[in-house]
């Protein structure tokens, strides 16, 4: 796990969790991909949590292929459950720290990472707020036990959902959209907002609409 620290702000911070799109599973090495979309989260005054997932960067393994043509075998079921496990003991590892506020923990998820994102919220209860990036639910047959499907209307956690109109990824109307409609958070709690892109989102606006969110749920950063 890396653990990227603000230069402003006071301790304890507020942690983000991190969690990237597929790229992460096909690179060998985390620096020489990494995707520095969450900087703005640390400038933001905020820590930001980076486990390197199973399979992923440094803990990859040439016979995993990305675990795209692996999602109807058991074998995704059990990789899911090992990404489950990576968050819980990276929150494990927040709480030991005096510089964390374990109290206000959020999640992060880009593409792939907030696709899987409800398997990753539900088991653990100490994650507060979620901002999820360009994802929907998977158009293929996936295993019941990690099936996005059966655990989103479990989420009950205020959560943002930004989606690009023209995702070839996630269509709208048939993965994005019922992804943030099976959500179980009140609908006062969740929000979704749909830019005219593709599996790519405007900077700016989605910087701003993320920041705003962690303010109002976890509350501005010291």
């Amino acid at each position: 796990m890396y653990l990227y620290l603000p230069k402003k702000g006071q301790p304890p911070y507020q942690t983000v969790l991190f969690m990237p799109g597929s790229g992460a599973w096909d690179a060998r090495t985390t620096f020489a991909q990494v995707n520095p979309q969450f900087s703005f989260l640390v400038r933001s005054g905020r820590a930001v949590a980076f486990p390197i997932y199973k399979e992923s960067y440094e803990r990859s393994n040439d016979d995993y292929n990305g675990g795209d043509k692996l999602k109807s075998t058991n074998l995704w079921r059990d990789y899911v459950i090992y990404f489950s496990k990576d968050i819980r003991r990276t929150v494990d590892y927040l709480a030991t720290r005096a510089d964390i506020d374990s109290g206000k923990i959020g999640f992060f998820g880009l593409s792939r990472g907030a696709a899987l994102s409800p398997m990753m919220l539900v088991p653990e209860p100490r994650i507060k707020a979620a901002a999820l990036w360009i994802n929907g639910l998977y158009l293929e047959q996936i295993a019941a036990e990690v099936d996005a499907i059966n655990f989103a209307p479990r989420v009950t956690i205020p959560v943002l959902q930004l989606n690009g109109r023209y995702d070839y990824n996630f269509p709208d109307e048939s993965s994005s959209l019922p992804f943030f409609n099976a959500l179980g958070t009140p609908a006062d709690q969740r929000r979704r907002v749909v830019y005219d892109t593709g599996h790519n989102l405007p900077p700016n606006e989605s910087f701003r609409e993320t920041l705003d969110w962690f303010d109002r749920y976890l509350g501005p950063p010291r």
